[in-house]
């Protein structure tokens, strides 16, 4: 390498290590601004695959630190689910909407009456200072179809003990629950094993 090409990739590099040095200083400066502590309300929402995985991953972390988590399952509750089979081997709680949810029969009242018996102990827990994380998975679709009260899910997460965290999951958020929200992460689809003719398979998407 030439002299005249050493002194260009001398200059790259400093100018690299320059542009680098003001993101750090920036993201540093918002690290030590961050200086509150409690409890964060995430909902993670959009149309791509992977949204329930995100939230039992924010369990599985939260158990990983001594924290206590609870769940609370809507929708996909008649199947089983390798989450559920391992967390509660460690002592998470789960409320499950064991009638599953109707596609078949669209029977409006029965599908009440679970989200019902499955919101009832969410609300407990969403009211337990002594949780540290509740996972509402697929509750958006309770709100969407008017299963569930926006207000009555609005005031439960309002006055839910101050450090304790929730995670919200499941596609066509809320505007409101949105607007509440602290995280929002919007998951796209770009492509997906099943339009592909690939079932759905154990230990990979259940």
């Amino acid at each position: 390498m030439s002299n005249h090409d050493q002194e260009r990739e001398q200059i790259k590099a400093e100018r690299h290590q320059q542009r680098q040095q003001k993101v750090k200083e920036a993201v540093d400066a918002k690290v030590a601004a961050a200086t509150e502590e409690r409890g964060v309300l995430m909902v993670i929402t959009g149309n791509g695959k992977g949204k329930s995985t995100a939230g039992f991953g924010t369990v599985t972390r939260a158990v990983g630190h001594g924290k206590k988590a609870a769940v609370v399952q809507f929708i996909k509750g008649g199947w089983d689910c390798g989450e559920r089979n391992l967390l509660q081997q460690v002592g998470v709680p789960f409320v499950v909407m064991n009638t599953g949810f109707t596609w078949e029969t669209q029977n409006r009242e029965k599908d009440m009456a679970a989200c019902e018996q499955t919101w009832l102990p969410a609300e407990k827990m969403l009211a337990d200072p002594s949780i540290d994380l509740v996972l509402l998975d697929e509750l958006t679709y309770m709100v969407a179809y008017h299963y569930l009260d926006l207000e009555r899910v609005l005031t439960a997460l309002k006055n839910r003990p101050a450090h304790q965290h929730v995670v919200i999951t499941g596609r066509g958020c809320h505007r409101a629950i949105i607007e509440l929200a602290d995280t929002v992460s919007e998951v796209q689809s770009v492509k997906h094993a099943f339009e592909a003719g690939v079932k759905a398979q154990a230990g990979f998407d259940y």
